[in-house]
């Protein structure tokens, strides 16, 4: 195969991997925005989810791989609005 098709496969791959990871967050984010009830989503969990998208963001970083820092970066901002209205809707 094709070293520039090959290339051009991974990046697809990566960028639709974090289109849907990315993406998979938003329903989430609407329902607590419509309702301001978090209730069933566990602190925990969601800390510690955080801490590692954080951490794939920064591996990202680190090995400038676009598609780890967009989609990291995105689900972090989502991720963290999650977790701040589930401390502050305790």
């Amino acid at each position: 195969m094709d070293i520039f098709i090959e290339i051009s496969i991974k990046k697809t791959l990566g960028y639709l991997a974090a289109f849907c990871t990315t993406v998979a967050f938003i329903p989430q984010v609407i329902k607590i925005w419509e309702t301001k009830s978090t209730k069933d989503i566990s602190l925990l969990m969601f800390v510690i989810f955080t801490f590692g998208v954080f951490c794939w963001l920064i591996y990202g970083i680190l090995n400038n791989d676009h598609p780890l820092i967009l989609a990291n970066l995105l689900t972090f901002v989502l991720s963290m609005y999650i977790l701040i209205q589930k401390i502050l809707n305790k």
